[in-house]
């Protein structure tokens, strides 16, 4: 199976922002998964304008802010990783560690439905976040999010 999540240049390895939106802001502007969008400042705007309706920060140190555009072909995912933590307002109240950043078009709800489904499977594994955030570079990174994901995937499948 092709990966078409998780490209080269998805992984910010060590985001500095502890505040949800210049965290937000900073997986943008670092993610080359995003170098190809004509203008990231209005996908950048779009990203908090949803976070600003509710908290994506669904616990565990994990959020999953999302954005939509509608030049986006195909669904993409940024992981910026925070070793401090982000203050996100999250469910739990504690900081996020794993900030995923979607970018999908704005009518592929399907596509973009199950690629957090997949995301949230992954997330909810405690050994998945240990070893993400165990990782010193973003190879390794890249290739557990691959792999993992392509996991994620066929559970889904198999149900």
């Amino acid at each position: 199976m092709k990966n078409t999540i998780f490209d080269p240049g998805t992984v910010v390895i060590e985001i500095k922002s502890t505040d949800k939106d210049t965290a937000i802001e900073e997986i943008i502007s670092h993610a080359r998964v995003f170098d190809d969008l004509s203008d990231r400042k209005i996908f950048t705007k779009s990203v908090l304008a949803r976070e600003k309706l509710e908290s994506t920060g669904v616990g565990h140190g994990v959020a999953f802010a999302h954005g939509k555009l509608p030049e986006i072909s195909r669904t993409r995912v940024a992981l910026g990783i925070s070793r401090e933590g982000i203050e996100f307002g999250s469910f739990d109240g504690r900081p996020v560690h794993l900030l995923f950043v979607v970018a999908t078009h704005p009518d592929m709800h399907i596509d973009y439905l199950n690629c957090l489904a997949a995301l949230a499977r992954m997330a909810r594994n405690e050994d998945f976040r240990e070893e993400i955030l165990s990782c010193c570079r973003e190879e390794d990174v890249q290739d557990k999010l691959v792999t993992s994901y392509r996991r994620a995937v066929g559970l889904a499948a198999a149900s």
